[in-house]
């Protein structure tokens, strides 16, 4: 079955709608009366099974420590990253 509610109506009765779609009824959401939006049930969702990740999770050697690498020479500092200024255009 399906009903049409103004604007103003889902506005002041948005819980009462919702409930009503969420018993399997499709509503009509109409704006100066003319369909604008559809609130209908979402389908349900598949429970979730464990294990599925199950052989494919990181071993102890994760979680050693990292080689020494050296550090950057670069402009970088951290947290973010800015762009030398140009001071070419100081240049005559």
């Amino acid at each position: 079955m399906t009903a049409m509610a103004n604007a103003h109506e889902a506005k002041t009765h948005l819980s009462k709608l919702l409930e009503r779609a969420h018993s399997g009824e499709e509503i009509i959401l109409a704006k100066a009366g003319k369909p604008y939006a559809r609130l209908m049930p979402l389908a349900p969702s598949e429970k979730r099974r464990s294990g599925q990740l199950a052989g494919l999770v990181v071993g102890p050697e994760f979680f050693e420590p990292l080689a020494d690498i050296p550090p950057s020479t670069g402009t970088r500092s951290i947290g973010y990253w800015r762009p030398k200024p140009s001071w070419s255009h100081l240049c005559w």
